[in-house]
């Protein structure tokens, strides 16, 4: 591991203060990946056009026609957060522009991943003369020529990167196609399809579409649902994704936010009029994955459709007991790695892991956890019914681990089924057969790659704040900003004196930390260890309120030894 602190950017600290930005906060915004005060003056009129996103505009002509006649449209989205909150945003969105659609989202276990020809039949089946895909698409070749068989038109709507070719749809919508000149990348896939639907109502409004009947809604209304995929997702926050994060997070802490989301955070008990950008990934998504990876995505997207608090609450609940059951199964897979690795050998720069025990809905969460623990790219695999491996891919910063799944794909084209994916995290399927011939070739693959440099993760910290006065509302000011992948939220290093230790439920501990004459709480979770005197640590600042109380606490990543 190596401790790098942040630079922080002189000139345009003093800009961000002569804005009226806060000392304390310019600091931080300073030593991040932007250049001036418009880079974090969020207006809504500087959203990116959808005109820049090719086939949009084709699309949206297509489907407002398609409302004005009252054609059937499937929506058949991804079976994660991304894939159901987008999902939840083209049925809230059409509905608000005047049809109702319906929605497919396969099984992981049963239909898989993407738009199959099993899928195309079901839509078929309710009779879909449109099929609009979310979060997916691009790699389906055979579900696209069933549909184009049975004459459904396909909208194609998916931020993940393209093969060689790309599937005959009507309409393909991703801004990482190789074609799109669109200037974010980093579009999650409910952000493409939210780009769909504003599209679309302008060309009903070219169409003199609305009246006094069906006002012109405003679609902003949908930004909560757009903030919790772009967190849930973990794209990059380029200005693009920050200003519609902005104005999501504005939305949820609001008396309008969506009836799933706010239920999720009531039965969390956590207050969404205090919601933070990490709250999206650490409280929300996970229990909206929960269905996806336990039992069926459905759930999760007839908690973010719920028109009422009583079907809210109930799928709510619903996705929290998935989420607790998930917890329970990841802790056995935990432990079960844990045999496995307990004699790796630090010179293996990857990590391909199985067991015929291991759930496939959670092989993703486990290949994060063990990501973290060991710095190196990790898939994880789970068997099928059929005898394949379902594997889940995350990589580590400078190795592309879709682009190298696809070296070991060119290399032995027999190995793997199918794959697909990003720069930071993919998926695949091979045959059981295989996995000792994939592991060998990943490895290979990943020491042409990667050099030990490449293997010593790189944490960068920012300047400390203790100097100043460190108070509640200090915390709430910043902690509220949007803060996500690439535009992290502020962890510091300080050395403290612990003071006092307590365990908690005999896996965590609970302390109190000196600094010079202040004092704070502290959470260290998963150590129980006695720590004695002087402790040097990473650490993010939150605050805890209770009872009409507010403290500020001191939230340990990681302790330090020199």
């Amino acid at each position: 591991m190596k401790l790098i602190q942040k630079k922080i950017n002189d000139q345009l600290r003093s800009e961000l203060i002569a804005n009226g930005i806060a000392e304390h906060t310019a600091q931080l915004l300073a030593a991040r990946a932007i250049k001036s005060f418009a880079d974090i003056n969020y207006s809504i009129d500087m959203l990116l056009p959808p005109e820049l996103l090719k086939d949009c505009i084709e699309a949206s002509i297509f489907l407002s026609q398609a409302i004005i006649d009252q054609k059937k449209i499937v929506i058949v989205g991804d079976y994660d957060a991304d894939g159901a909150t987008g999902s939840s945003i083209g049925i809230l969105g059409f509905q608000l522009l005047g049809l109702d659609v319906d929605f497919l989202i396969p099984s992981r276990f049963k239909q898989g991943y993407g738009l199959s020809p099993e899928i195309v039949n079901l839509a078929h089946s309710m009779h879909a003369e449109i099929i609009i895909t979310v979060d997916n698409g691009i790699a389906s070749f055979d579900g696209v020529k069933r549909a184009n068989d049975l004459g459904i038109e396909v909208v194609i709507t998916d931020h993940h990167l393209q093969a060689e070719t790309l599937p005959n749809a009507s309409f393909i919508i991703n801004p990482n196609r190789k074609d799109c000149s669109f200037p974010s990348k980093s579009l999650c896939g409910a952000g493409v399809l939210f780009y769909l639907l504003i599209a679309i109502r302008k060309s009903l409004r070219v169409k003199h579409y609305f009246s006094d009947n069906l006002k012109e809604p405003n679609l902003m209304q949908l930004l909560d649902l757009v903030a919790l995929a772009t967190i849930a997702d973990v794209v990059p926050l380029d200005f693009n994704n920050r200003l519609m994060l902005h104005f999501g997070l504005k939305k949820i802490r609001s008396h309008q936010c969506n009836l799933g989301i706010k239920k999720l955070f009531q039965l969390s008990n956590k207050n969404h009029m205090d919601c933070q950008a990490s709250d999206l990934g650490f409280i929300i998504a996970p229990k909206i994955n929960a269905a996806g990876r336990m039992n069926d995505m459905s759930l999760g997207v007839q908690c973010l459709t719920s028109l009422n608090e009583f079907d809210a609450s109930y799928y709510a609940k619903q996705l929290i007991e998935f989420n607790h059951e998930r917890k329970q199964t990841e802790s056995v897979m935990k432990e079960d790695a844990n045999k496995i690795l307990k004699d790796f050998k630090p010179q293996k720069k990857t990590i391909c892991l199985f067991s015929d025990e291991w759930h496939q809905g959670v092989v993703g969460i486990l290949a994060s956890r063990i990501k973290e623990v060991f710095y190196r790219p990790v898939i994880i695999f789970a068997e099928d019914e059929n005898n394949f491996l379902k594997g889940s891919a995350r990589s580590i910063n400078g190795f592309h681990i879709r682009d190298a799944i696809d070296i070991v794909a060119k290399k032995s084209p027999h190995i793997i089924s199918t794959f697909g994916g990003h720069a930071m995290a993919a998926g695949l399927t091979i045959h059981k057969k295989y996995f000792n011939d994939f592991v060998k070739l990943f490895e290979e693959v990943a020491e042409q790659l990667l050099n030990h440099d490449d293997l010593n993760e790189v944490i960068e910290f920012d300047t400390s704040l203790m100097e100043s006065d460190v108070n509640v509302s200090m915390v709430d000011e910043i902690n509220f900003l949007e803060w996500g992948n690439g535009f992290p939220k502020p962890i510091f290093m300080d050395e403290f004196e612990c003071i006092d230790q307590q365990l908690i439920k005999e896996s965590h501990s609970k302390l109190k930390l000196r600094f010079k004459e202040s004092i704070y709480d502290s959470i260290l979770f998963n150590f129980i260890e006695p720590i004695f005197g002087r402790i040097r640590c990473l650490y993010t600042l939150e605050t805890n309120k209770f009872m009409n109380k507010s403290n500020v606490v001191i939230n340990i990543r990681k302790i330090i030894n020199d």
